[in-house]
């Protein structure tokens, strides 16, 4: 009873999402509709072509007359060719409207995918998005095309072939109709026997995609530190794990095929038995019992086969289920209902009694207060893993605080809009991501207004001019994927030259110049020094020689505020943390 029910509730499910992907085909439904009644013909001519084999050997096995029935061999080929032609013709239109919809998609998911919040891409690796946001697309939709391809051929070629097998014996065709429904039931339990495999399957191929992303973007640090036999065992051990899985598969399902093909066998030999008695007796010509044989075979062929073709069938079916999970996904952080938008003039920025953590077992930062006023410029200090990162995160809502409250203006930052909250801030990371294109597209982004005036602007006000001047393409010079062309500092000033040309009121500096050299952070430190020129700065830093001119110091222990003030009152506190970490520095 409870298997029972399941069942219903995941076939229902599963036409719940069927149905949810009608919006997206009712732009091309009548290339859809089109595809669909083409079909009723090509499955149809089957049956044509097994009941005209009757009076053909009728006539020419007991009439002894080839005459009479010249005209057959001539239908059957002209039938066969419009079959041909009308196939052709349903391949193309399913394959035209599939992409489509895979391509609408794909948009739709690329679109939630951007929408995501920072602990989503914090749990979910590069291969899994890959798998699920595109490959789960291809299979659903090519699953699509297939299915009801298949699915709308079958039914009307069956029907009609069945109409045939009555037509010439009643009583064959009740023995076929039963051996049929015996060899089909296998298929009713397929899905249970598959659906966690194939779960484990995604996983595992994501896996494997994950690795060929980290063999390409780790390639220097694998070539440096030898990792490559060791780089190779973890991805033959995750090789295996997908063999082993579809080994698994094979366990499960291959026998089904087989079964079902034993199954067909008897149900030809009983007609065939049942028949030459019938032929016997007179009760049906050997026309009839020649159609009948023709009308069964090719009803019962596509079944000996369907096991197999029955496995695809159901993963396009769990794709499509997985594409609507994510459709279905609601991103935790996202704008409420009539939004506030924020003024162009920051007055002040307020931490209240904010606590945070990534998971929810510890906490990064504890009973956080702060409050920044407009221009004033606050370094956050202290050692790795205290959460002056995970403040800075905050303020644009890479992640919403568990308790307490940010606010600029009076205004608690989850009642402004995010694309209004996200346009006032803008942050130099110390990793910056630079896009494959070139420098100009790096800068500029989606600001395509942007004159040549404003560009030589911010590129000098970023240092970069003297660079770019000695390149032959100046600023449309390809810097490669992610930027591997140039150095880490040129990185960093096309990161603040965008910033630049962003001109937002709050800045964020995360580690901005940690990884860099002392010439090149010189050069970047001015760049930055002109970033941060009439705006409201927040400053992540581990060096504090970078941060001995901020108007407030804070130094962040163990996820909370330690100790506030300038460096000159924070320098006079003996056995304060701040003097020890400046002692060691100067050491």
């Amino acid at each position: 009873m409870i298997k029972s029910i399941k069942n219903r509730v995941n076939s229902t499910y599963m036409i719940q999402n069927y149905k949810k992907i009608l919006p997206f085909v009712k732009p091309y439904w009548v290339r859809a509709v089109l595809a669909m009644v083409i079909t009723i013909p090509v499955g149809s001519m089957d049956a044509f072509i097994a009941l005209l084999l009757k009076p053909y050997m009728d006539v020419v096995l007991v009439e002894k007359s080839v005459s009479a029935t010249a005209y057959i061999p001539v239908l059957i080929i002209v039938f066969s060719l419009i079959q041909s032609s009308l196939n052709y013709a349903s391949t193309y239109f399913n394959t035209w409207v599939g992409r489509k919809i895979a391509n609408d998609l794909k948009t739709k998911l690329f679109d939630r995918l951007m929408s995501y919040e920072a602990s989503f891409f914090d749990k979910t690796s590069s291969g899994e998005v890959q798998f699920r946001f595109n490959g789960d697309v291809d299979t659903a939709c090519n699953g699509l095309i297939a299915n009801i391809k298949l699915f709308i051929t079958r039914v009307i070629s069956s029907i009609a072939l069945i109409g045939v097998l009555f037509y010439n014996s009643w009583q064959l065709a009740l023995i076929a109709l039963t051996i049929m429904i015996c060899a089909l039931y296998p298929l009713t339990t397929i899905r249970r026997r598959v659906k966690n495999i194939m779960n484990k399957t995604v996983f595992s191929g994501a896996q494997v995609v994950t690795h060929f992303n980290e063999a390409y973007n780790g390639n220097r640090v694998i070539t440096s530190y030898n990792l490559k036999e060791h780089l190779q065992k973890k991805f033959k051990e995750t090789l295996q794990s997908v063999f082993t899985l579809g080994i698994k598969m094979v366990q499960r399902t291959g026998i089904m095929s087989p079964v079902m093909h034993f199954i067909v066998s008897i149900g030809i030999a009983l007609v065939i038995w049942y028949g030459s008695y019938l032929i016997t007796s007179g009760d049906i010509t050997p026309g009839s019992f020649v159609s009948f044989i023709a009308a069964l075979l090719m009803l019962y062929t596509p079944l000996k086969a369907m096991g197999n073709n029955f496995n695809n069938v159901i993963n396009s079916l769990m794709a499509v289920e997985r594409v609507f999970e994510l459709m279905d996904a609601v991103p935790q952080i996202i704008d409420k209902e009539e939004a506030a938008k924020l003024d162009s003039e920051i007055k002040t920025i307020e931490y209240q009694n904010v606590s945070f953590g990534y998971t929810q077992e510890k906490l990064a930062i504890k009973d956080v207060s702060l409050k920044i006023n407009a221009g004033e410029t606050v370094a956050l200090i202290g050692n790795s893993g205290g959460g002056k990162t995970t403040i800075g995160n905050l303020l644009p809502r890479f992640y919403d605080v568990m308790s307490g409250s940010i606010k600029i203006n009076g205004i608690d930052i989850r009642d402004i809009g995010l694309s209004s909250l996200r346009e006032h801030i803008a942050v130099v990371f110390q990793d910056n991501f630079l896009f494959s294109g070139t420098i100009r597209e790096n800068i500029v982004l989606d600001r395509k207004d942007t004159t040549e005036e404003q560009l030589n602007l911010v590129i000098k006000s970023a240092c970069l001019d003297e660079f770019i001047s000695e390149l032959k393409d100046g600023l449309d010079a390809h810097i490669g994927e992610r930027g591997v062309l140039i150095s880490g500092g040129q990185k960093q000033r096309i990161a603040i030259a965008r910033a630049f040309l962003k001109n937002a009121p709050i800045v964020i500096l995360d580690e901005a110049t940690s990884a860099l050299d002392n010439k090149s952070e010189a050069v970047v430190q001015q760049a930055i020094d002109n970033l941060m020129k009439n705006r409201t700065v927040i400053v992540i830093a581990h060096r504090l020689s970078t941060v001995r001119n901020a108007d407030k110091i804070v130094v962040i222990n163990y996820g909370q505020i330690a100790e506030i003030g300038t460096h000159d009152e924070l320098v006079k506190k003996e056995d304060g943390i701040y003097t020890s970490l400046y002692k060691a520095q100067l050491r």
